[in-house]
């Protein structure tokens, strides 16, 4: 969805739920998409929520609500797909069968998959019409049923990494996450590719502490763990995870 076609459909969003006095819903969204959409809404007038099926989740559905409204049900539904523990299937796999029935990126939320097991958040009107139409991912048989069982599949593997920094400076850290210089960071930044904690942020001078998570387009979802100690020439040790 670029850039100017979103703006337009969150203020489409917001204004049919002012006008209506009910809820509307407007997704599934990227991260970047939550954060380009949080720096408009947030400035809003409106009672607005993001939710993806369940906490933590990456793509997530952006709901605005009436301001008496103070439950927030959003039209997604989960469907469990159960195949052979001798069977492989990704996640690429699975978006793959979905995109190929017709359906739009905004309708496919997070895709969780696991050994025999994978679960997909859908909006509610897209559901049935999967749940009809798939047999099979690929060539692999697949069964389908509504709603999951927790624990639910990792959404994604995090592996640990350090590096070094002079500072906390955010383009000096995502130099160091990305592995890029930090002319090349400045860019990033300032072309708003970088979010730190769901929020799009534009200034390279914006300091990094422990705990925050910092997303580069293209790049990846880091987990800041933390950014205290030095080492004896007096940098400082960054120390964070990675979805991978």
């Amino acid at each position: 969805m670029e850039t100017d076609l979103l703006k337009d459909r969150i203020f489409d969003t917001v204004g049919i739920c002012n006008k209506t006095d009910r809820p509307k819903f407007l997704g599934f969204l990227s991260l970047e998409q939550t954060a380009f959409a949080e720096n408009i809404i947030s400035k809003l007038d409106v009672n607005y929520r993001f939710f993806g099926g369940f906490d933590g989740a990456q793509r997530v559905m952006l709901g605005c609500f009436p301001d008496w409204q103070s439950e927030w049900n959003f039209p997604i539904t989960a469907i469990t797909f159960t195949f052979r523990k001798t069977d492989i299937l990704t996640h690429r796999d699975f978006l793959g069968s979905l995109m190929a029935l017709g359906l739009k990126r905004e309708a496919v939320g997070d895709i969780l998959v696991e050994t025999a097991r994978a679960v997909v958040f859908l909006t509610d009107e897209t559901a049935d019409y999967v749940l009809s139409q798939i047999t099979k991912i690929g060539r692999i048989g697949v069964e389908l049923k509504k709603g999951f069982v927790e624990p639910l599949p990792e959404a994604g593997k995090l592996s640990e990494f350090s590096s070094t920094v002079s500072s906390e400076r955010l383009d000096g850290v995502v130099s160091a996450l990305i592995g890029a210089s930090r002319k090349t960071a400045c860019e990033k930044i300032e072309q708003s590719l970088v979010t730190l904690n769901s929020v799009l942020v534009q200034k390279p001078t914006l300091k990094v502490k422990s705990g925050d998570v910092v997303t580069v387009r293209s790049k990846g979802k880091f987990i800041i763990e933390s950014l205290e100690e030095k080492t004896k020439k007096d940098r400082l040790i960054l120390r964070y995870k990675k979805y991978i």
